[in-house]
């Protein structure tokens, strides 16, 4: 007989069996959990907005985000109370399925909630926060560790805030490394608003009005450092402004505060979609435009434009002036060095330029 049919032990029964079933018995543990609640129904989050008690925990939370919404001066991210209507009772005293009845609007199912982006910035560190407070830079809140070690910086801190009338919170050192995104902070930060920039009409129909009129033009300024230099100097050598471009460019951070000293709470600062329509338009309103070249054909001694309505322009820290901006200039101004240095930082030389400017113009 072919094969090996007639072996001793062959299988004679079907390997897989009848399916084999509850009968009915465990019908309910097969039946899904249902609808995944949203925050303001759950009441253990600090979103809920039912009419049952609130556990200890969940008003707790709610508490703890108005305090943190009064800080940042928002909104709070919880539920009003009595916007829910609850069916039936579950854990906590409330509703297994909720009916939801929201007064108001709901976010739609997968969008995060996220900073703006003009929203308040945070300095850190012990020096920079004592520094920031000591030149009156615009502060919301102080935020100080739990347990931190009270040297004088932060004690000088605590005292000009609370003199100031800033708010002081203190908060854990994992909440602050939440907050600054893993940065070496010190145990304490300082909230910045964010900073409100100038018309440019209005930037330069001030200038005009000037006796003296002088504005500063910056072409791809990108460290914040660089630029509250510039802020600082142009305070120290009475120039009305400053305007840059809204793109590629530095803006009016914590940092470029703290750099300016101050100073960009006197000096107005206004930003551009164009710098080359801008320049343009101080031509039409009769200034003199010098771009700032280390191989420009005018001496920075021999400006003779510097008596008059002028505007600055200060290239970028690596290339200097783009192509369209150097056009559009009226000078192209050098700084004489005794030495074969190759070219200044953009902050110092417009320092120098504008100390020459103003020592002119007093002769």
């Amino acid at each position: 007989m072919p094969g090996n049919s007639e072996r001793r032990g062959k299988r004679v029964v079907s390997k897989k069996g009848a399916a084999k079933g509850s009968g009915g018995k465990n019908r309910q543990s097969l039946a899904g959990r249902g609808r995944t609640l949203p925050a303001d129904e759950r009441p253990w989050h600090k979103g809920y907005s039912g009419d049952e008690p609130l556990p200890s925990k969940t008003a707790w939370k709610q508490d703890k985000e108005r305090r943190a919404a009064a800080s940042e001066g928002r909104a709070p991210k919880i539920g009003q109370p009595g916007t829910k209507r609850t069916a039936g009772k579950g854990p906590f005293g409330t509703s297994k399925k909720a009916v939801a009845t929201s007064r108001n609007p709901r976010v739609s199912p997968g969008r995060k909630s996220v900073q703006p982006k003009d929203g308040p910035e945070l300095l850190v560190g012990r020096n920079p926060v004592v520094e920031a407070l000591r030149t009156q830079v615009p502060a919301t809140a102080l935020y100080v560790a739990l347990g931190i070690d009270m040297d004088e910086r932060v004690k000088e801190a605590v005292r000009t805030a609370a003199e100031r009338g800033v708010a002081i919170l203190e908060i854990t050192r994992n909440e602050l490394d939440r907050m600054t995104g893993g940065v070496l902070h010190q145990g304490i930060g300082l909230q910045v608003p964010p900073y409100a920039y100038e018309s440019f009409d209005d930037l330069v129909a001030a200038a005009r009005e000037s006796t003296a009129p002088l504005l500063i033009a910056l072409d791809g300024i990108t460290d914040p450092r660089n630029l509250g230099a510039i802020i600082r100097s142009a305070a120290a050598f009475g120039a009305q402004g400053v305007f840059l471009t809204e793109r590629r460019s530095a803006a009016i951070t914590a940092t470029a505060w703290r750099t300016s000293a101050g100073a960009a709470a006197r000096v107005k600062v206004s930003q551009v979609t164009n710098l080359t329509r801008a320049l343009k338009r101080c031509q039409e309103e009769g200034f003199i435009v010098a771009g700032l070249d280390a191989d420009g054909a005018t001496s920075l001694y021999d400006l003779e434009a510097a008596s008059g309505p002028l505007v600055v322009v200060v290239g970028s820290e690596g290339r200097g002036l783009s192509r369209l901006v150097g056009q559009t200039c009226d000078l192209r101004v050098g700084i004489p060095m005794v030495s074969d240095v190759e070219s200044l930082n953009a902050s110092v030389a417009a320092a120098v330029t504008l100390a020459e400017v103003s020592r002119r113009r007093r002769l």
